[in-house]
């Protein structure tokens, strides 16, 4: 793909990620969240909640090469495709953002940012800082927000406690862990979830504030408990609670 060829499609795609909608008389701009954290964090149940609890918000089902794990269905959980498949959706620039993780592709498909905008939807991305971090480079708008585990000793209990893995993949993904928390920094938002109901309290009062800013000041109540969780969750303020848990993944 040429450079300018590549400069039309990023206009295109930002074009999708901000244009105005007009969805019951609301005129609105759609907006795109990134979610990321390592395994073993609860991101999956604090996501699944916020989907269920939160209006306007759409799930992008990722693509992977991965095979299915336990109960993971194709089309909820993930798209289950080739590797030839994966390749060929690369080659076409289907992806908004793609990588590859433990030796699997994953990716984003860019229509979904599309179908959300045409139906004045906010677009929820769950991938890791490899995706989110060439997202921000094409939507520098995107909201961000990081889940950290408590501690890695929790960490790898989760892991342990899940019956997913052997003690070598457990190993890995903790090894993982240390590089990816790394540039915990570099997103908006950072949650601890230590505690189930606060974190899940905490990434919907994030997300609903962030899309009351797209609607526009006054056009939607929200309690300043809600105003004010969500700006505690703002990486900025939280460098001494997240510092001793950066630490203690390098030790």
């Amino acid at each position: 793909m040429t450079p300018n060829q590549d400069s039309a499609n990023d206009d295109a795609i930002l074009s999708a990620a901000t244009k105005q909608s007009d969805v019951a008389g609301e005129v609105r701009a759609s907006g795109v969240f990134i979610v990321s954290a390592p395994s073993g964090s609860g991101k999956t149940t604090l996501v699944g909640r916020l989907i269920s609890e939160v209006a306007r918000l759409r799930f992008s089902v990722s693509y992977t090469t991965r095979s299915p794990r336990g109960s993971e269905q194709n089309g909820r959980d993930y798209y289950f495709v080739s590797r030839g498949e994966f390749e060929t959706m690369i080659g076409r620039d289907e992806l908004l953002e793609w990588a590859e993780v433990f030796g699997n592709y994953y990716g984003t498909a860019q229509r979904f940012l599309i179908e959300a905008r045409q139906r004045g939807d906010d677009l929820l991305l769950d991938i890791d800082v490899q995706g989110a971090a060439k997202v921000r480079k094409r939507l520098p708008e995107a909201v961000s927000i990081f889940i950290l585990p408590p501690s890695r000793v929790e960490m790898g209990a989760r892991l342990r406690k899940r019956g997913q893995d052997s003690e070598e993949v457990i190993a890995k993904r903790l090894r993982d862990a240390q590089r990816e928390i790394k540039g915990v920094r570099e997103y908006d938002y950072v949650l601890i979830n230590d505690q189930l109901e606060q974190s899940a309290a905490s990434l919907r009062a994030i997300v609903q504030s962030e899309q009351n800013r797209l609607v526009g000041a006054g056009k939607v109540l929200l309690t300043k408990e809600i105003c004010d969780l969500a700006e505690s969750c703002r990486t900025a303020g939280q460098y001494e609670r997240i510092t001793p848990i950066l630490d203690g993944f390098q030790s």
